[in-house]
């Protein structure tokens, strides 16, 4: 069971490290179907491994210049606000629901990335429409050019992957990632980045607040967590070395896999 929690979290860490998305998303399924826990189990280990390798992550992306640190901040305030709110949810929901609503929002985000990446033009190209680009990077500082319009996106974003967070104990880059390159025309590699950033501040407040309710982690739940931080420096690592299309399809084709193994484990007795 150990040398499997070791193996599972270096594994759902470099896949973070590598496309700064996923690493939450399958970190749950992993549990749930390879150590047996159950999703409230899950949930605290997932957001530990989850934030702890996003830092690492992200302060690899800072060396490189790649993080919008502000956008980071922007999205984290809107995600931290509404962590709470996807807890209580979480709290009163049934675990057969609330996993299939998991287990849905993988199908659908995995699909959003593959038709990105197989796409001809990407969404969030530099030569976007400006009607579909509504936070556009200035070329001659690399900085995004803030507005009202680019402020309420990007809160939106923030927004969604916190009270995702709070609900099923990702870090919300599986929304971050696609959705930054849906609303500006920010680069894969500083998506992921920034996105690496706002994953590791708000995992840190969703700890905080399951911890303070009395949440408890097993001993076991530490060794994933420190495979996963050491799986994040390889993928980081990695990433620099992969083109960013084929990247967004081999993790939609792993998030796809993950989902129906999550389905197949919450009902057994329909997929038979």
């Amino acid at each position: 069971m150990l040398l499997t929690g070791i193996t599972l979290g270096a594994a759902v860490g470099a896949i973070l490290g590598l496309t700064g998305a996923g690493g939450g998303i399958l970190a749950v399924p992993a549990l749930m179907i390879g150590m047996g826990y159950s999703l409230a189990d899950a949930r605290p280990i997932s957001l530990i491994a989850v934030g702890v390798a996003a830092l690492l992550g992200c302060a690899d992306g800072w060396r490189r210049g790649l993080v919008r640190y502000r956008a980071a901040l922007w999205i984290a305030l809107a995600g931290a606000l509404c962590a709470p709110l996807g807890i209580w949810f979480a709290q009163r929901l049934p675990q057969r629901l609330s996993g299939a609503l998991f287990g849905l929002l993988m199908v659908y985000m995995a699909l959003r990335m593959a038709s990105q990446g197989l796409g001809k033009t990407a969404v969030s190209s530099p030569d976007a429409d400006d009607r579909d680009c509504h936070c556009r990077m200035n070329t001659g500082t690399g900085r995004l050019r803030w507005t009202r319009r680019c402020a309420r996106w990007l809160f939106a974003v923030g927004a969604a992957a916190g009270l995702l967070t709070g609900m099923f104990g990702v870090g919300g880059g599986f929304v971050i990632v696609p959705s930054l390159r849906r609303v500006s025309n920010v680069g894969m590699h500083s998506g992921v980045a920034t996105s690496l950033m706002v994953i590791a501040t708000v995992s840190a407040v969703s700890s905080a607040e399951m911890f303070a309710g009395g949440t408890g982690m097993a001993a076991q739940g530490w060794w994933f967590v420190g495979a996963a931080a050491a799986g994040t420096l390889a993928g980081r690592r990695l990433s620099t070395r992969i083109a960013p299309r084929p990247l967004q399809c081999v993790f939609a084709g792993v998030m796809l896999l993950a989902a129906g193994m999550l389905m197949f484990k919450l009902f057994p007795e329909y997929l038979r």
